[in-house]
């Protein structure tokens, strides 16, 4: 565990948002400052203006700085962009009967790393899975045992290298260093699920403005992620379309009256709508409530669709078990967890940011989730750092899984 003051900085297609974390002498992080800005410069995960997003970053650093009364230079990012992709590898090497040791864990990891480097894709996270001895599985840590042969399941993610390198560069930009990076579905499951979950299987989906990214937990580890570039922002522009109405109202139509399941009410409900170039006492129509439904439903379930068709594809889907666990702010609309239910045939729940201390109730729901699993990530895989201070390449972990976290990130 790490103490000192943790940065996490998550950066959204829609929002941008900040929060700095205090380590307590329990081992918990008290959130002691928060800033959040609409997200300009972004869409579908990507930077497509870099003075724009740079200004966002800005004044959302700067919103928890002053809240919390310190000065950060390095921060926590996620990853949406560059169409994230994951890959397990299996390696296994020689022992000839001596003691695991180190050396045996770096050569088997080297070769993991050199059967999937490729020239336009950055490596973002090589999680070791599961070991072997001999065939034996469920190995977590085999330094000091003996066999003849020594295996690795690794889950290696990774992501293009341009639209990483555009999102580092707008980091940098603000004066900030980058002490990790960690994709976003990792983050939000991080944050939401409890350890019960991810050891009997779990699906994270985390349905975000331009994104919605899915993450696998099986047997306490991640191990399959997927981004899919369809998200919130998707359904907000099919209102404005579909009834000319201006950007900023088809969000506000969405947030206080839509549903993802139509009811028998529907349709007496009557919705003033003021038309696009009109101004705020100028032209409008009167819409029906289910109008509104009607537009909001197809678009919600070609996304749980794409979701259910990427998971079977995977083949990960069964392997998962029938827990789905839905974050994001896309995530918080009526009836998404019910129409989640039934297009993707699983037990369903709403999941929030846990085991935080200090969160006010504004910035504790699903929206929150990766920024949230951005700090747990940083409290446990950093290495320990002063506040306000960018750790060294050097410092390790306590404990067994600490070490090889650490030799992770000198050599990854």
């Amino acid at each position: 565990m790490r103490n000192g003051l943790i940065a996490a900085l998550d950066v959204g297609s829609t929002k941008v948002c900040c929060f700095l974390a205090r380590v307590q002498d329990d081992g918990m992080p008290r959130i002691v400052g928060i800033g959040h800005q609409v997200a300009r410069g972004m869409r579908a995960g990507a930077v497509v203006d870099l003075d724009e997003l740079e200004h966002s970053i800005r004044a959302a650093v700067d919103a928890a700085e002053d809240m919390a009364g310190e000065r950060v230079k390095a921060v926590v990012v996620n990853l949406s962009g560059g169409a994230p992709g994951s890959t397990n590898v299996k390696v296994e090497v020689s022992m000839n009967g001596h003691a695991v040791n180190e050396a045996d864990i770096r050569r088997m990891l080297d070769h993991g790393r050199a059967h999937h480097e490729a020239a336009d894709r950055d490596l973002i996270h090589a999680i070791p899975v599961d070991y072997t001895i001999d065939g034996n599985e469920g190995i977590r840590d085999p330094r000091g045992m003996y066999g003849e042969r020594l295996g690795v399941a690794i889950h290696v993610i990774s992501a293009a290298i341009g639209p990483v390198r555009n999102l580092m560069t707008v980091v940098h930009r603000c004066h900030l260093d980058i002490e990790s990076r960690v994709v976003s579905p990792f983050a939000s499951g991080l944050a939401c699920l409890v350890e019960d979950e991810k050891e009997l299987g779990v699906t994270c989906i985390d349905m975000g403005g331009g994104t919605t990214s899915i993450a696998v937990f099986v047997a306490g580890q991640l191990v399959h992620t997927d981004v899919i570039p369809v998200g919130g922002h998707h359904v907000t522009n099919d209102i404005a379309r579909g009834l000319s109405t201006p950007l900023s109202y088809a969000e506000r139509m969405k947030t206080l009256f839509g549903s993802a399941i139509p009811s028998p009410a529907d349709d007496r409900e009557m919705l003033k709508v003021p038309l696009v170039g009109e101004g705020e006492d100028g032209a409008s129509n009167q819409v029906p409530r289910s109008m509104l439904i009607q537009i909001i439903q197809p678009r919600l379930e070609e996304t749980l669709e794409l979701v259910r068709s990427h998971l079977e594809k995977s083949g990960f889907d069964k392997m998962a078990g029938r827990r789905v666990v839905l974050t994001g702010g896309a995530s918080q609309m009526q009836g998404v967890r019910d129409l989640a239910g039934l297009v993707l045939d699983k037990q369903v729940r709403l999941g929030r940011p846990v085991g935080l201390h200090g969160l006010p109730e504004s910035t504790n729901g699903p929206a929150f989730s990766t920024c949230a699993g951005l700090i747990r990530y940083a409290l446990v895989h950093q290495p320990v750092a002063k506040a306000g201070r960018k750790a060294t390449q050097n410092q390790e972990i306590p404990g067994g899984w600490g070490r090889i976290g650490s030799w992770l990130k000198r050599n990854f």
